[in-house]
């Protein structure tokens, strides 16, 4: 019950500090490391080691030797993933792949002469997109140069295309996302394996009911708000000539993914091909593509440093807080409160479902909160193995709604980078998106935790 109490009073400290725009990283390293000191000081029974690590022989090392065995634990696993993701995306973009991508995708959209509709397709393609755009922010900047002129002309407000870029990334899916990988990780099972049998099936329920409230709900607001329907008849301004690249550029940003799920045990068992691995041959790919349509050595050559960098910057912003989120969950199971809230909830009578919607809600409630799906997720999800195995129940039934649930708290909090990004556009403010997305989402939410009942 103490461990319990501690937990919990260093969780609120530590949420009310992100609410207040403090670094996450250092808010949840530091809540980690006082989890560790106060077990080692008032709980000298408890074990503070990192997994199976071994003592330096000083008590009050070995909590700092937590953070080091958490990084390199981390940063060879998915932190790996996590970058190469990052670093391909980044140069996906560069050579303007990415763009090609999406211009392929939304081009038969434009011969539809319903926009509402259109609206509603645009957010199960833009959501399909994001198996092959890991990145929920670089998605919806790329549909916001693109998509969102596109459902402007056709006659939607800006509000509501901004609000449906808002939920491109609602779940995140496939190989590519972090938080997919390490929701696979958890659950003991390859990335792709995860993606198909599991993510799959739910993801096709939950984006048909999303798209049916997207249009409604875009209706509704837009005839209460006095927007009027009306379709321009003006052309697309054209690609400057800088930006075209050819068709077949389209093409290179899915290459990974359709590497990953052909070389795995879904199709080609006798081959396997990682996440990590895909991503250095599809960067591999390009750069040849980029050679043989620049002819340019050098440049080209310059060109993959981008790759590089963007892997620095997912370390930076996204495998730092995966570390310091580790260190954080990890303290709360040493100090006892996770093992307090499992007896509670079996003694109360909870069930293994309920338990599942229980910490769904939680991850949900943080990523609103906070705006950070990611640090939702990597907060909480290590402690999901754990329970499950105390239910008696696999694993994947927990980390399931769990990660999904990420991104859809994401899509409905007003301080989340994405939904001010897309505010700007649509010449509103974050909480007008939000209004917009609420209703979707809850929908989405309810729709996904049934399906996920149901199968797993």
């Amino acid at each position: 019950m103490t461990g319990f109490l501690i937990g919990i009073f260093v969780t609120v400290l530590a949420a009310w500090f992100i609410i207040k725009n403090y670094q996450p990283q250092t808010v949840l390293l530091l809540a980690g490391l006082s989890l560790l000191t106060i077990t080692a000081v008032f709980f000298p029974e408890q074990s503070i080691l990192y997994a199976k690590s071994k003592s330096i022989g000083w008590v009050g090392g070995d909590i700092f030797a937590f953070v080091k065995e958490s990084l390199t634990t981390q940063v060879a696993g998915i932190g790996l993933i996590i970058m190469a993701a990052g670093g391909f995306a980044d140069y996906m973009d560069h050579i303007k792949a990415s763009n090609s991508m999406v211009d392929m995708c939304i081009k038969p959209l434009q011969m539809i002469r319903a926009p509402y509709v259109i609206l509603a397709i645009g957010y199960i393609l833009s959501q399909l997109l994001h198996v092959a755009i890991s990145s929920a922010a670089g998605l919806a900047m790329l549909l916001l140069v693109t998509f969102f002129p596109v459902l402007v002309r056709l006659g939607v407000s800006k509000a509501a295309a901004a609000s449906m870029i808002g939920m491109s990334a609602f779940m995140d899916l496939g190989p590519a996302v972090g938080t997919a990988n390490l929701a696979a990780k958890h659950a003991g099972m390859e990335t792709a394996v995860y993606f198909a049998h599991y993510q799959l099936p739910v993801a096709v329920g939950v984006m048909l009911v999303v798209s049916v409230l997207i249009f409604f709900t875009a209706r509704y607001f837009d005839a209460k708000d006095g927007h009027v329907v009306v379709q321009q008849t003006h052309e697309q301004q054209e690609q400057k000539e800088g930006d075209k690249v050819p068709w077949f550029y389209a093409l290179l940003p899915i290459f990974p993914v359709v590497l990953v799920i052909v070389f795995s045990p879904l199709i080609v068992a006798t081959i396997k091909v990682d996440v990590v691995t895909a991503m250095i041959m599809g960067t591999m790919l390009a750069f040849f593509c980029e050679l043989f349509v620049k002819r340019d050595f050098k440049a080209v050559c310059k060109g993959v440093q981008v790759f590089f960098r963007g892997m620095g910057s997912m370390f930076t912003s996204i495998v730092s807080l995966l570390v310091c989120a580790d260190v954080f969950a990890q303290g709360l199971q040493i100090i006892g409160a996770v093992d307090f809230i499992i007896q509670t909830v079996q003694n109360a009578g909870f069930g293994f479902g309920s338990m599942t919607v229980v910490m769904a809600l939680l991850v949900c409630v943080t990523a609103a909160l906070t705006g950070s799906g990611v640090a939702a997720f990597f907060s909480f999800s290590g402690l999901a193995p754990g329970i499950a195995t105390k239910f008696g129940e696999s694993a994947v039934s927990m980390i399931l709604p769990m990660q999904l649930m990420a991104g859809m708290g994401r899509s409905i909090s007003p301080v989340a980078g994405v939904i001010i990004a897309v505010s700007k556009a649509g010449e509103c403010s974050p909480f007008m998106i939000v209004r917009r997305t609420v209703i979707p989402a809850v929908g989405g939410i309810i729709t996904m935790l049934i399906i996920n009942g149901i199968l797993n």
